[in-house]
This record gives C-alpha cells, structure tokens and sequence, in this order.
C-alpha cells in the first residue's frame, strides 16, 4: 500500500488537510503528539466497469495510506520520533500556508517554508551519511559502498537533495535501507484562503518545485474539510460553485500517482476485479510479485488486455478472436489499465 506522510510548520492547516483529503473526524485546535492515520480507495470506473462486466462478487480499489506525521516535542526542527515517521513513508507531502489568519502574526511566507524544509531533510541525511561513512572507514568495510555513500556526500554538502542525484537502478536498491528523506517524492500543498481556492500554484512555488522537482495542488483545506464530509450528491454540486471539477481527495491523489509515477494493473474475473498499483514500466514478472511472490517465481506468461478492449469487446473470449488479448513474458512493460491474468508454476 501507498503511504504519503504529511509535513508542515506549525498552524500551517497541516491536519486540516489530512481531515480534507480522508474525510476523517480529526482535531485541529491542539498540537498533535500522535500521527493520525487514514487510507482512503482510489475510485476507479474501469474497476466499477468491469464488476459489472463480469458480475463479480468483490471489487478492490487501489488503496492510499495518510499519516499526518507530528511535530517535533523536543524543541528542534526534528526528533528521531518525526524522522522514523517521516522515513516510513513512500513520499512526504509539505503543506504550505498561504492564507491569512488572526492566529498569525506574520503575513504567509510559504517560499521560506519550503526552503527551510528542504534545508532540514538535507541536513538530516547529511548526518546520517557521515556517521555510516565514518563506521564503514573504522571497520574497513565495503570500499566500493564507500565511493557511493561519498557521492552521496557531496551532493548534500553542496545543498542539493538526493532526488536530484542520477543513480542506477543498482545503486538505488543498495542505498534502499537508508530511507533517505531528500531522496523521497515531495509534493506542495499550497493551503490557500476561501477565495483561492480555484486558484492557480503561485510562481515563486511553481520555479522553486520545477526546479526542485516537486508535484503541487492548491487547495483551501478548510472548506475542502467541510466539503469532504458532506454527502456524496451533495459534494459535487458544491465542488461546481467553487468552480472545482474534483474533490481535494480525488486532485490529491492524482497528483501523488502523478509524483509516485504509478500505474495501476487491473486483474478481473467472477471473484474478484482489483487495481494493483505499480510502478510505471514495471516487468510483468516483478508487477506478478505484486499480486504474490510465488507468482513472481513461478511465472510463466502474463496475458493481456487492454482494459478499454475488454469493455468494448465485452468478454474475453472476443478478445482472444479479435487478436486484442496478447500473450507476453516477464519482461513486457505493464500498461496503465492492463487487465492481467498471470500463468505460473505452483
């Protein structure tokens, strides 16, 4: 499961986000001392499209996991709570305030926010990388992990996070085991006033998280809070006077999938239709492993359609006749909306 933890200075609508995107009963008049934590389903008409398709008993949305993660309790920027929080997770979303409130003295300066931030997470990892190179020279370890842990350090040295280095893939699953907090996908909350809620990202945001990297939504999290616990009918009349086309759930997860670069693979039959998500261009033998690591193992052959083939044609079987189901080895590049059925050795 996708899990995005939620980071911000303080008063800065951090939990009134969290309370926007997941529609949870949250407080937000005192400082949290505990994550709160939610998953919300990813809606997704092919899967609605094709339990009607093959009258299935159970249908299973992709799932995303929120942590709006505490601040520190001990007075610095981080505790070691924070950052084993905030290093769990498979991205870090900062939530940036740009709205007026009588509970602030200054005027918004979310552009230092998001410096200050990216400051911190550098720095953090800049320790960290020290003291394992300083273990790895002591114990007269790895010398070829030492280059790249060296590598490494130069990089945050020079203040650049390490999203921005170029690594293979090799080297990404040697330094996997770090948790590496400037490595992880970042995206930009802009918590807007009311009245900007339709708003665009501002410029100065837009530069920095284009030159950074970083994914940005704009929303207003305080009306969107109230608007994610309405009833469902009445959501999107409501939406449509805010000149909004999506809920700030909906917008945030499509920006997160967006950031993530994922994709969902889609498995169907009478039992059960499920989206997988997996990274974009993924082997079928490793989105195989997804489902289960003996599929992984024993695999075989995965056969493939594409999910608005399926639904046109309106069975497999067609498929299979008009040359739309393909037959494909473990290396096939997995498509957004493949609707997979894997072949394997038990």
């Amino acid at each position: 499961m996708t899990k995005i933890g939620l980071v911000g200075a303080p008063r800065s609508g951090k939990t009134t986000v969290f309370g926007a995107i997941t529609a949870a009963t949250v407080d937000t008049k005192y400082k949290a001392t505990q994550a709160n934590l939610s998953s919300v389903k990813v809606q997704d008409d092919r899967i609605d499209a094709l339990s009607q398709l093959y009258s299935t008993k159970k249908k299973t949305y992709a799932t995303v996991s929120f942590m709006d993660i505490p601040g520190s309790t001990s007075g610095s920027t981080f505790d070691r709570t924070t950052l084993n929080n905030m290093r769990n997770v498979d991205a870090l979303c900062q939530v940036l305030r740009a709205f007026s409130s009588d509970s602030h003295a200054q005027s918004p300066n979310f552009l230092q926010e998001l410096l200050d931030f990216e400051a911190e997470i550098i720095l953090a990892d800049l320790e960290l990388v020290e003291r394992r190179i300083t273990t790895i020279k002591k114990e007269r370890g790895d010398i070829r992990h030492l280059e790249l842990l060296q590598k490494l350090y130069e990089t945050l040295e020079n203040s650049h996070p390490l999203r921005m280095l170029s690594l293979n893939e090799s080297e990404k699953k040697e330094l996997s085991c770090y948790q590496f907090l400037s490595s992880k996908p970042v995206l930009l909350v802009i918590n807007v006033d009311e009245d900007g809620i339709a708003s665009q990202c501002p410029n100065e945001i837009a530069v920095e998280a284009k030159k950074r990297g970083l994914g940005t939504i704009v929303l207003s999290a305080e009306i969107e809070m109230d608007i994610a616990r309405m009833p469902q009918d009445d959501q999107k009349e409501f939406l449509e006077s805010l000149g909004l086309l999506k809920s700030a759930k909906d917008r945030f997860i499509q920006s997160a999938f967006a950031l993530l670069d994922l994709v969902s693979m889609i498995t169907a039959g009478e039992d059960e239709c499920r989206a997988w998500p997996i990274q974009r261009d993924s082997k079928a033998v490793h989105a195989a492993g997804k489902i289960h690591s003996d599929i992984e193992r024993g695999f075989i052959r995965a056969e493939v359609i594409a999910c608005h083939d399926l639904l046109e044609q309106g069975s497999e079987s067609k498929c299979r006749t008009s040359g739309l189901l393909r037959v494909e080895g473990k290396n096939y590049l997995v498509q957004d909306g493949d609707v997979i059925n894997f072949r394997f050795n038990v």
